[in-house]
């Protein structure tokens, strides 16, 4: 679903933003804010697993999982 909305900028701005839309502005302003918030996602996504890289309580934790995360696959019922 779209939204319409107006936003006010400066006049060299809005004469790049013609010359990059080629005819569409709506599209070519959605592209960029895509592209950004996947950006922005890839960056807080490094940040969460350097974090948890750097944790030792969880990665003790991961380690505890890892070693019994097969316990029972080949048992017969």
């Amino acid at each position: 679903m779209k939204q319409k909305i107006a936003v006010t900028l400066d006049h060299d701005l809005v004469s790049f933003l013609d010359e990059q839309a080629r005819g569409n502005r709506s599209e070519y302003l959605n592209a960029l804010l895509v592209q950004k918030r996947q950006q922005t996602l890839e960056v807080e996504m490094i940040a969460a697993l350097q974090q948890d890289n750097e944790d030792f309580a969880y990665q003790s934790e991961v380690a505890a999982w890892d070693a019994v995360a097969g316990d029972g696959l080949d048992a017969e019922g």
